[in-house]
């Protein structure tokens, strides 16, 4: 029984890591070593940040790259979910603070965020194309609004402050480390479910839709309700990343959503690269390196011209992002490594 279990195992591991593929592997067992390299500074402020908002980005990957759905509403979504959690959980603001459990909390927000994140795709799939944009974009300017004029459920400008990451398993989950792993525990889990659901059944009608939902409506599939279920999945991966923001942040405010930060998710998104799941996590980790180093250099007041500038640059050269841009040089080192030398 033993031998059979060892002769099984290589092949076992194999077909894994084909399924998941071997560079997604490679890459989390990278991540999963930074730590060892990393001051606390960069595990929070580069590496937990970045992941992050990767995934607030992931989501709208996966509404623009397989739905042909470009939604601005994706920081709104996130910010559903971060309030969630400061009214419901514990904040120092003296406004609500329910004190519910976070093992309670987190679900709900994250399932509120999902809710409210249906609710967008069910207003704005009456449009396409720049209507769609504009219709979310005009969403989450009105969300922000509200939040910021509304004191008595949102508590308007000041927001909500004092919010503490839960404590269990003896370990207080906003420290670097475990923060750290936390966030890339649940990065992994979104990516691969974003992975998977773009080979499922699902996926691959979601982006039937976004190739001919005209054809797609004429043999019977309900394009309606496919995309809003692709929001509902799109809004519970910001949701997971808006409880992991408020955590990270400690408060939550309507300057966690304004206008500024849904056009940031767009842009990391296509620096990134929008036809795979990790190029939003590798636009984020360009955007935050910029946001922390680089704003010194040219100054805050420079900043956004500097963001812009680069956003430009790579769609110019790149319209795929990072990720189509190495697409395109690796077959020529691939070529280059195969002459022989003279």
């Amino acid at each position: 029984m033993s031998v059979l279990v060892t002769s099984d195992s290589p092949r076992a591991i194999v077909t894994f890591v084909d399924r998941i593929g071997a560079g997604n592997v490679v890459l989390l067992a990278l991540l999963a070593l930074y730590p060892a390299v990393a001051s606390d500074f960069f595990l929070t402020q580069i590496g937990a940040y970045s992941l992050i908002l990767g995934m607030i980005a992931l989501s709208l990957v996966m509404l623009a790259g397989y739905g042909g759905m470009v939604s601005l509403a994706q920081i709104s979504v996130a910010g559903v979910a971060g309030y969630a959690v400061a009214i419901l959980g514990l904040n120092n603001s003296g406004v609500h603070g329910f004190g519910w459990p976070f093992w309670i909390v987190v679900p709900f927000a994250t399932l509120l965020a999902g809710i409210a994140s249906a609710l967008i795709g069910v207003i704005s799939n009456r449009t396409e194309g720049i209507y769609t944009i504009m219709i979310t974009l005009a969403i989450a300017t009105a969300f922000f609004y509200f939040t910021n004029q509304n004191y008595s459920l949102f508590n308007g400008f000041p927001g909500y402050a004092g919010i503490r990451a839960p404590e269990f398993w003896g370990v207080y989950w906003r420290n670097p480390l475990p923060f750290y792993y936390l966030c890339l525990g649940v990065s992994a889990l979104t990516y691969a479910a974003v992975l998977y659901g773009s080979r499922s059944t699902f996926g691959l009608t979601l982006q039937a839709l976004r190739d001919n939902p005209r054809r797609m409506r004429a043999i019977g599939f309900n394009v309606t309700a496919h995309k809003v279920v692709a929001y509902f999945y799109a809004g519970i991966i910001a949701g997971l990343a808006g409880v992991l923001l408020v955590w990270f942040n400690g408060r939550i405010s309507p300057g966690t959503i304004n206008v500024a930060a849904a056009i940031n998710v767009l842009i990391i998104a296509v620096i990134g690269g929008m036809r795979h799941p990790v190029g939003p996590f590798l636009g984020a980790l360009v955007v935050v390196l910029m946001q922390t180093f680089a704003i010194d250099i040219v100054g805050a007041e420079r900043f956004n011209t500097l963001i812009g500038l680069v956003f430009l640059a790579i769609v110019f050269v790149s319209p795929d992002g990072l990720l189509g841009l190495w697409g395109r040089i690796r077959p020529h080192l691939a070529q280059e490594s195969l002459r022989p030398n003279p």
